[in-house]
């Protein structure tokens, strides 16, 4: 049945933020900085790169769903650079989280336990590109400054997905003893990001909660919305259709708040979102994998 194979996607990726959670709420240490430096500097770098030497993907086909990825960010940068003069919120505070989503820690596990290593392949291409806008214009959107050639010179995942896509490109492989160390290391960084975010969404306070999942929703609409209509007008194939879909309708990123708190900008109404929409990516993920497993 389509309802128990969408519960063994969704169980371990919930399980493992839960645990997280209530890690943290029993008054257990947990060094979240460290864990974080570990996973976004060597453990998901190490994936991407091994993912994308592997994947069995066409490397045309990686490089047409990078443009269609940065195609529709284009779109919903847009879309809510105008909502939001529309509603007239602070658009230092609201567009990088409305645009930006966890196409990380929650968007690689889902898109690898639903669609395997092809999945994994498209999805680690999102988490590349949302990376570097989310740390060049996402920060730009939040101070004022751009901070591009910073973003391209010190990010990890960047040189890891040009390494993973030369590697593919050219046929080379690592030796053996090299790609089973990367993979091994990789393993780590699903389940350790599912925790973090576990633990970091139990750090945070919000009294903003109502009006937060009001925007939530919105984000949501928004971004399947226009993940659907460009996905259909392009005509991408099941996988990348789907796990475009899945990438985009993924809830706001811890780091959303932690720009906005680095860069003064409203960090409570951030980190309502943030509680709120990963509260809502729990009914409806299960919603989305359902009809694309379908």
């Amino acid at each position: 049945m389509i309802f128990i194979e969408v519960i063994e996607i969704v169980f371990p990726v919930f399980f493992l933020s839960f645990l997280g959670f209530f890690w943290v709420k029993k008054g257990f240490e947990y060094p979240m900085q460290f864990v974080t430096r570990l996973c976004m500097n060597i453990a998901v770098p190490c994936l991407v790169f091994v993912s994308l030497m592997n994947t069995k993907i066409d490397i045309k086909l990686l490089f047409n769903f990078t443009l269609v990825t940065l195609f529709t960010y284009a779109f919903i940068i847009i879309t809510f650079f105008f909502i939001i003069k529309l509603i007239k919120i602070n658009s230092k505070t609201y567009l990088a989280p409305l645009s930006f989503g966890n196409t990380g820690n929650i968007g690689l596990p889902l898109a690898y336990f639903a669609f395997g290593e092809i999945g994994l392949g498209y999805a680690v291409l999102v988490l590349s590109i949302t990376s570097i806008l989310s740390f060049s214009i996402g920060i730009w959107f939040v101070s004022g400054k751009m901070s591009l050639f910073k973003t391209l010179k010190n990010e990890p995942l960047l040189t890891a997905t040009f390494l993973g896509l030369f590697f593919l490109v050219t046929g080379y492989q690592t030796p053996h003893f090299l790609t089973s160390t990367f993979e091994l290391i990789g393993q780590m960084a699903i389940p350790l990001m599912l925790i973090t975010l576990g633990v970091a969404v139990a750090s945070l306070n919000t009294n903003h909660f109502y009006w937060a999942l009001k925007l939530s929703i919105l984000k949501l609409f928004i971004c399947i919305s226009l993940s659907l209509i460009i996905g259909y007008i392009l005509y991408l194939d099941h996988i990348p259709f789907s796990i475009l879909v899945l990438q985009m309708s993924a809830p706001v990123a811890v780091t959303s708040y932690l720009l906005a708190k680095k860069y003064n900008a409203d960090d409570k109404a951030v980190a309502g979102i943030v509680i709120a929409s990963t509260s809502l990516s729990i009914l409806y993920f299960p919603i989305i994998l359902y009809f694309q497993l379908s």
